[in-house]
């Protein structure tokens, strides 16, 4: 039978809320994922994420670990939305003839749901980047400071204190990309965007709508809230590390700033071959942990308001006060 047609400003509400209260959980966890990806082997300073996290903590206060997470409140609203309701209505459209969706269109609704995000997605992340690794620079620049001054003691003259750089806000960053090159310079990194996001959502989709059915009872459309929630969080973290690559290589390439003897990157290939080269196959790996820890609450909550019906329920009630 085919599913019910859906109502879009109700995923949209649904999406937006699961979204900001995902981010506002689990962000600290995403930045260490950000600076565990971008420092290189001879210039390491996090060893995981609980030591990135306690570091942050000491060097940028609590608040340190929320870096970026303005850009990611402002803008995960209509990122959650789109991927969300675009995922439904190509379920929706995919099962006009009446039949249940077989895998391969599940993985289609996927697939045009992933391409549909990275409209906001790619700026966001670009945005996000900067500012969740400018405290790693800022580190690395502070100990790199020490370590001069310790080798110099010895001589005549010891080097003076670095002084310490204005870390840029977004609006400041949005502005010079605007600026010097133009809408592009927002979209920077869109392919690897592309890239790790489609496979994701052709991943994720198919994987949690099956698990989900999976914990339904018979002769009931919706499954227990626990079930949507476990099935979020299962199938978001299995997407989540399947594509980590893909995501190491986004970083990199979305990083506008390096550090002392950090490669740049030309591009996706480039990218990829340098860090096989210099960092061998493991790299890729490289905050897969963080990933999964951020993506499995992140979507498991994003289900579970999604499935409650808030926005469904929003709707209703505000044209009953009108009355």
């Amino acid at each position: 039978m085919a599913e019910k047609p859906i109502s879009l400003p109700a995923k949209l509400i649904n999406g937006g809320i699961a979204g900001l209260i995902g981010v506002t959980c689990v962000f600290p966890i995403d930045l260490a994922k950000t600076r565990l990806q971008n420092q290189q082997n001879g210039q390491r300073l996090y060893t995981s994420m609980s030591d990135c996290l306690v570091k942050t903590i000491r060097s940028e206060g609590y608040f340190g670990m929320y870096r970026g997470a303005a850009v990611n409140l402002t803008l995960v609203t209509p990122e959650k939305a789109i991927k969300l309701a675009a995922n439904d209505f190509f379920r929706h459209a995919l099962s006009q003839d009446g039949k249940k969706l077989t895998l391969l269109r599940e993985m289609l609704a996927g697939c045009g749901a992933g391409t549909c995000q990275v409209i906001v997605t790619t700026p966001m992340e670009m945005l996000k980047i900067q500012l969740q690794d400018a405290g790693r620079l800022a580190a690395q620049r502070k100990m790199m400071s020490a370590q001069a001054q310790i080798s110099s003691a010895a001589g005549a003259a010891v080097a003076a204190e670095p002084v310490a750089q204005a870390r840029p806000t977004a609006i400041q960053i949005s502005r010079e990309l605007l600026k010097t090159k133009g809408i592009a310079g927002l979209y920077k990194g869109l392919g690897a965007t592309l890239v790790r996001d489609v496979p994701f959502s052709i991943v994720y989709f198919p994987l949690f709508a099956n698990l989900n059915h999976l914990g339904q009872k018979a002769g009931e459309n919706k499954s227990p809230f626990y079930v949507s929630f476990l099935s979020g969080c299962a199938a978001g973290s299995i997407a989540a590390v399947a594509v980590n690559p893909c995501d190491v290589i986004k970083t990199r390439l979305q990083s506008l700033q390096r550090g002392v003897n950090e490669d740049t990157y030309s591009g996706i290939i480039d990218c990829t071959r340098k860090i096989w080269k210099h960092e061998g196959p493991k790299a890729f790996l490289k905050g897969a942990y963080c990933r999964a820890l951020v993506i499995a609450p992140l979507f498991g909550i994003a289900q579970v308001v999604y499935f409650i019906g808030i926005g469904e329920y929003l709707l209703d009630f505000l044209p009953k006060r009108r009355d």
